[in-house]
């Protein structure tokens, strides 16, 4: 398995993006069901939003909008494993990441909106579980042309943290 490094990890919309995800010795699947349930374990905290969106970087961020980009990038990344594995071209993604704030994003983020990020995130968690858990090693380290490998993705990943930490745990 190989241990590149990289000089930092930010997010996912272009800014600072590393060119090679460090990877150790975690198991994949375990990287990316840990970093959905540190992301679960902060956002069970945003039912107590003030409603005020955190300034972080040259982004605003709330509950949703970290729960979307969270979302948006598991989403992201599983079409382009899966695609991989199928031999077909990924579909370019349209994202518009963090750089817009939407109407939804504003809204108080409720208990029943954790219930449903919980059962999105989760669910997308055990998807990973059971895809990357089934690669041997080779297929995980595998690259294609300039493209991460699948192990590479699966940690890079991790990155998605950096939505909900910058609403963090609100007591």
């Amino acid at each position: 398995m190989g241990a590149d490094t990289i000089p930092a990890l930010t997010r996912d919309d272009g800014a600072s993006m590393s060119d090679t995800p460090l990877t150790d010795a975690r198991n994949p699947a375990d990287v990316v069901t840990g970093t959905v349930q540190q992301v679960l374990e902060m956002a069970e905290t945003w039912t107590r939003w003030d409603g005020q969106p955190r300034p972080v970087d040259d982004r605003v961020y709330t509950p949703h909008k970290a729960i979307r980009r969270v979302t948006d990038h598991l989403i992201d990344h599983l079409a382009e494993i899966e695609a991989r594995i199928a031999g077909v071209p990924t579909v370019p993604d349209h994202w518009h990441a963090s750089a817009i704030t939407t109407p939804a994003d504003l809204t108080p983020f409720t208990p029943e909106d954790l219930d449903e990020a919980r059962s999105r995130l989760t669910r997308f968690a055990q998807i990973f579980e059971v895809r990357l858990r089934r690669l041997s090693d080779a297929e995980l380290d595998q690259r294609q042309a300039d493209a991460w490998s699948i192990r590479q993705i699966a940690f890079h990943l991790e990155e998605s943290l950096y939505y909900a930490k910058a609403i963090g745990s609100l007591s």
